[in-house]
């Protein structure tokens, strides 16, 4: 622990002067205009202005549920295409029939990774993809979710009708089997040395399958998608920066829901309702990208958990390519190497395992720095579970600047592999001969998305924590009063986002 808060340290407070970079996933080499160091002060000091501009003209203490929305399907044409029933189902179709094909290749195909369809597709394609399609588009993931669509389906063959649950659903287990779940995915992507190998991918998507199916039988598809299932969990997270929402206007609809969403002020974003409501009801609404994060909701301590675990482990991916890491590499390998077994897998493992810890202790420190300065009697927990939703933006921005090289770049591979899914030598598509565009994007590109990525995710986070503190502190001077610990936090990790994806493309 207290390497790790060293190397935290150190991260934070950088002060580093940088010539010259290169960019990750890319052979060039890119010259700073200006030393890295002034880019950190620079981007550092323009997240701490924003605290001043949005104190000085941001005052609506309403926690975020009045702002405008238009609802798209009023709209003429578009209306009635969004809610076709038939457009429904053939994208459904295609999302079961792509993941039926993904499925059938790691399994059945070549076990070279690069040339079978399913590595490039989960890890690249989709992991990435996703996020970002769920933050700047919307939740497109509860539409396209296979294992809810495979359920359903067998649930109408079935008989249909209104849904049972086998048992009742813990209310002590929250959203713990998510978190858990999600953690596991961590592990396969960043610490397990075979995740790529297709065989190993097909057994470990059938076991998630035959988990998350279980878990909806036994619980209900909405309360298992809603605490267990761990990408709808983090793409929900996601998509509350995006500038659509669902919401349901008939309150009344709401009196079964498996979300709890009843005791909000609003039944926004809960799919659960939306599913049952009258087509009258129903709204799907264009609104301000960032607002979904300020909504006020029941935040339990899972829920806080899982948003500090998601920025943890992004982070960690980044941390794993810095000088940092190596460090700590190889002040550690010899003794675990003692202990048998693979040694970088058990040292990325303990490092998944500290690093979520590290932030986590971080950031309850900086909400006790909130709650003392705001003069606000809640505990530290609650302090940190009321502005959690505030880190999301940083997850976004740091997700971006640091995936950007990879989906576009290694992404490209799935145009030959989309003609060859198995690795059989097919060229069903055409495109089997195609190779990769490495000049699509160039390093100096990839950087300066990656600092205004970072910036403006910090600013909205910004905005996000004092919206939230305006709506719970009444007292307007204690309420800027009480952010200022959470502005030091967001400064600090501006400048450590900056540091860590600068590292691998810094000579």
């Amino acid at each position: 622990m207290k390497i790790y808060s060293s190397v935290l340290l150190a991260i934070a407070f950088v002060g580093m002067a940088v010539g010259t970079a290169y960019a990750h996933g890319f052979g060039e080499r890119y010259d700073l205009p200006v030393p890295l160091d002034l880019f950190v002060v620079g981007a550092a000091a323009t997240v701490a202005l924003s605290f001043v501009m949005i104190g000085l003209f941001v005052r609506s203490g309403s926690g975020g549920m009045r702002y405008p929305h238009y609802n798209l399907l009023r709209t003429p044409l578009l209306g009635v295409l969004i809610s076709s029933p038939i457009l429904h189902f053939l994208v459904r179709l295609a999302s079961v029939a792509l993941f039926g094909l993904v499925v059938a290749a790691a399994l059945f195909g070549t076990d070279r990774p690069l040339e079978n369809l399913s590595p490039t597709f989960v890890w690249v394609i989709w992991w990435v993809g996703m996020g970002y399609v769920s933050a700047l588009l919307g939740n497109w993931w509860r539409l396209l979710n296979p294992w809810a669509i495979v359920y359903d389906w067998l649930h109408g063959l079935l008989g249909g009708g209104r849904e049972s649950a086998m048992f009742t659903y813990p209310s002590r287990w929250d959203m713990w089997p998510a978190l858990l779940a999600f953690l596991a995915f961590a592990w396969a992507e960043n610490a397990y040395p075979s995740a790529a190998k297709p065989f190993n991918l097909g057994m470990m998507i059938v076991l998630y399958s035959i988990v998350t199916w279980a878990g909806m039988a036994a619980f209900g598809k909405q309360r298992w998608l809603a605490r267990g299932e761990a990408f709808s969990v983090l793409f929900g997270f996601f998509s509350r920066f995006s500038p659509t929402e669902v919401r349901v206007a008939n309150r009344r609809v709401c009196g079964s829901c498996e979300s709890d969403c009843r005791l909000d002020e609003e039944c926004v974003d809960c799919y659960s309702c939306f599913e049952r409501a009258a087509r009258v009801d129903r709204e799907l609404n264009l609104r301000p990208y960032g607002v979904g994060l300020t909504i006020p909701k029941r935040v339990s301590l899972a829920t806080a958990g899982f948003v500090v675990l998601a920025l943890a482990t992004v982070t960690f991916d980044g941390l794993s390519e810095t000088p940092l890491w190596l460090d700590f590499q190889n002040l550690v390998y010899s003794p675990i190497s003692t202990f048998g077994g693979n040694t970088t897998a058990a040292v990325n493992t303990l490092g998944l395992l500290l690093v979520p810890l590290v932030f986590l202790v971080v950031y309850l420190g900086f909400s006790w720095g909130v709650g003392r300065l705001s003069g606000t009697p809640a505990s530290v927990q609650e302090v940190a579970r009321t502005f959690v939703f505030s880190l999301v933006p940083i997850a976004l921005a740091y997700n971006m600047a640091h995936f950007i090289s990879l989906l576009v770049i290694q992404g490209q591979f799935i145009i030959p592999l989309a003609s060859d899914p198995f690795g059989q030598g097919w060229d069903l598509l055409g495109t089997a001969a195609y190779r990769l565009n490495l000049t699509i994007i160039n390093a100096k590109f990839v950087w300066y998305l990656s600092v205004g990525a970072i910036v403006l995710g910090h600013i909205v986070s910004v905005f996000v924590a004092h919206v939230i503190s305006v709506a719970e502190v009444p007292d307007r001077k204690r309420a800027l009063r009480g952010q200022y610990p959470m502005l030091v936090l967001m400064v600090i990790y501006t400048a450590s986002s900056l540091w860590i994806i600068a590292q691998p493309i810094v000579d």
